[in-house]
């Protein structure tokens, strides 16, 4: 995990993933290392355990603020954030596994802690080292830690964290640094609660060692509590030596997370043996056969969702990139809800001897607006609208009759709610039916979706075959929507998914067809959403490719006559797409270049310095307003105001100036166009 944001290092990241580019840079990276001889072994992170659900909403707290900072800068300055306020594109952990897969690697997916699967495959093969961006590796005696951070990819040279050279500069045996890491603080026992002990030990330490040196209280701190550990811990056998003045509680949690660091060869000499996660209320809905095979394709990174489900009941997913202020769009969470009940329904509502028909509802720990993660979602099953009854999930899974696979298709178009297109399957491709079953299911979600956010969807699927990374890569955009950011997001999410779904149908359709490189960038979105919205001819969305018009048609009509069929009306409703002008250029027309232009004129408005000082105000409160101070995600029946209608414009301080090697350094300010202005009519 800690190698995606090295390797995702695609300019644009806001739009939803540029992930055909994405899929070269992992070929270059593991050829690499091949070519070095060196073979890989990945790990991905299956599960987040209980003990470390406090530091998962923590952390997923303040992914959140970033967010909406990276919001709030699209919105004024129609540009991508620089820096370090960066968030990486929705499900690019989830699609990775199976990008790697498909490049012949070695690819494993966690039942329990990661750190501790990698740290244990590592010492059991006997493995030259564990590549990550970690400390626990370097408290794990396990092969030595190579930073990942460090790594020079061009000549594989990283930095070595010496375990060996640590114990010996504190004076301690190997089997004291996971004492220390509790102590000190880690994942399981937080810096407050052994905040006493480490003050007990610096007060000795200080006592010993009267010399300080300016900035030197985090190292005193350190070989304080070095001092301590090796003054009452000489046995590797005992893990919380009873020296320690801990309560009951205390001392449990602490025991618990020095015995997350023994691997499993050497617990066999304790009391308390590590174990997987415990059986579960949910294993009994499912054959022992299912629950094998469900562990199998998780282990063997093959499937999704589907074990988390019938082992424990339960499911996460981490932060997307949604706009809190966006009253029109609901979170993706919401979104896929119904697509989600739908799948555990097929999972655990069917035909099973001795068993209770009705199964406990599903824990979900989902991250969106208005969510404050204080305890999960419970979200029940629901049964699937098909013509046959559930046949079973052994029999969905493992039939060899002819119609089983007919059955598995109907299935899982069923759980999206798209039965209606099973005659269209063989007929287009297959990644394209995927986009058809997807945009429709979304549509039919999305009340507010419009007929030009179907064509945006649709165009660049169509279009992205005839596209290298390179084409994307040139494609100019004058500034980013958004509300686009967010579509594309929506759309990716959806893919994850319909990998969920088609797991659960036994597989009806091939994993490739459902990842993201085959039918979505973010930037080429990008492109055909301001295309979209300017109104366009097709042919022109099309990048005047007359061979992708029959397609588009076909996707299109199919979309709204399912639509038409369930009672939903797609509208026309063009949003008027203004980029932001720096400081100092004239307003100009964008013309269609490639199917990629704008189609609207741009002018200024006569708001003055009173509009300016506000949008300043709004912007600047907005970005340091606390998450805790936000309330619940707004209804969607609010009306949403169009932020690229009635803009006005921000004459800068400075204008920009040309740097020593003639290009342009924005020292002015990026003209506002706010939101909160009222919307253009329909």
């Amino acid at each position: 995990m800690a190698c995606l944001r090295p390797w995702y290092s695609g300019k644009d990241w806001v739009s939803g993933g540029q992930w055909k580019e994405y899929m070269d840079i992992l070929k270059s990276w593991v050829e690499a290392f091949t070519s070095a001889g060196i073979r890989l072994v990945f790990f991905f992170d299956g599960v987040v355990e209980e003990q470390k659900r406090p530091t998962w909403i923590k952390r997923r707290h303040r992914v959140n603020g970033d967010i909406c900072k990276i919001f709030a800068h699209i919105k004024a300055y129609g540009e991508q954030p620089r820096g370090e306020m960066c968030v990486l594109p929705s499900g690019l952990a989830t699609f990775t596994r199976f990008a790697l897969k498909s490049l012949g690697q070695e690819v494993f997916c966690s039942v329990r802690e990661a750190d501790y699967e990698i740290a244990s495959y590592a010492r059991e093969h006997n493995c030259m080292g564990i590549l990550g961006q970690d400390t626990d590796y370097i408290i794990f005696d396990s092969a030595p830690y190579l930073s990942s951070a460090k790594l020079r990819i061009n000549s594989l040279t990283t930095v070595l964290y010496d375990r060996q050279r640590l114990c010996h500069t504190l004076g301690l045996a190997v089997f004291h640094l996971p004492l220390l890491a509790c102590l000190l603080g880690n994942d399981v026992v937080s810096e407050e609660q052994m905040q006493p002990i480490r003050k007990d030990a610096l007060a000795k330490y200080s006592k010993l060692n009267s010399t300080s040196y300016p900035g030197s209280q985090q190292q005193d701190i350190i070989l304080a509590v070095s001092q301590f550990v090796r003054s009452c811990s000489e046995s590797p056998d005992v893990l919380v030596t009873p020296s320690l003045k801990l309560s009951p509680v205390d001392k449990e949690l602490l025991e618990k997370g020095v015995q997350s660091y023994l691997l499993s060869d050497q617990t066999k000499h304790l009391s308390s043996e590590t174990t997987d996660h415990p059986v579960a209320v949910y294993q009994k809905y499912v054959s022992p056969t299912i629950l094998q095979a469900c562990r199998e394709k998780h282990v063997a990174a093959e499937g999704f969702m589907v074990y988390s489900v019938v082992s424990e009941g339960m499911v996460e997913c981490s932060n997307s990139l949604e706009d809190e202020e966006d009253t029109e769009l609901l979170p993706q969470a919401l979104v896929y809800k119904p697509c989600r009940q739908r799948m555990y329904g097929v999972l655990l509502l069917h035909t099973f001897s001795d068993v209770d028909i009705n199964p406990p509802p599903i824990k979900e720990w989902f991250v969106y607006p208005g969510n404050p993660l204080k305890e999960p979602e419970m979200v029940p099953p629901t049964p699937l609208n098909m013509q046959c009854d559930h046949p079973g999930l052994d029999t969905l899974w493992f039939g060899e009759e002819e119609e089983i696979s007919s059955l598995r298709r109907a299935c899982f178009l069923a759980i999206l709610d798209c039965q209606d297109f099973a005659e269209l399957y063989g007929i287009i491709e297959e990644h394209l039916f995927i986009t058809l079953c997807l945009v429709t299911y979304i549509t039919l979600q999305v009340q507010t979706l419009s007929q030009e956010d179907v064509h945006a969807y649709l165009s660049q699927a169509v279009c992205l075959a005839h596209k290298s990374p390179q084409d994307i890569q040139q494609i100019k955009l004058p500034f980013l929507c958004s509300r686009a950011v967010q579509l594309g997001c929506l759309y990716v999410r959806g893919l994850s998914y319909l990998l969920g779904a088609n797991c659960a149908s036994g597989c009806p359709l091939t994993s490739e067809a459902l990842m993201p490189w085959n039918s979505f960038d973010g930037r080429l979105f990008q492109s055909k959403y301001l295309s979209a919205h300017s109104r366009v001819e097709d042919l022109v969305l099309l990048d005047n490719d007359a061979s992708c018009l029959s397609v588009f048609h076909t996707l299109r009509s199919k979309v709204k006559e399912v639509c038409l069929k369930k009672g939903r009306e797609l509208q026309s409703k063009p949003r008027r797409c203004t980029p932001q002008f720096k400081t100092g250029e004239e307003p100009r027309h964008w013309g269609h270049t490639g199917g990629e232009g704008l189609g609207r004129g741009i002018h200024h408005s006569t708001e003055g310095w009173r509009g300016r000082r506000e949008a300043r105000r709004r912007y600047h409160l907005y970005e340091n307003r606390g998450r805790q101070n936000r309330g619940h995600y707004p209804s969607t029946s609010q009306q949403h105001p169009d932020f690229y209608s009635q803009q006005y414009h921000n004459r800068g301080a400075f204008a920009n100036r040309r740097d020593s090697r003639g290009r342009f350094s924005h020292r002015g300010r990026y003209h506002l166009a706010p939101r909160w202005s009222q919307p253009p009519a329909s």
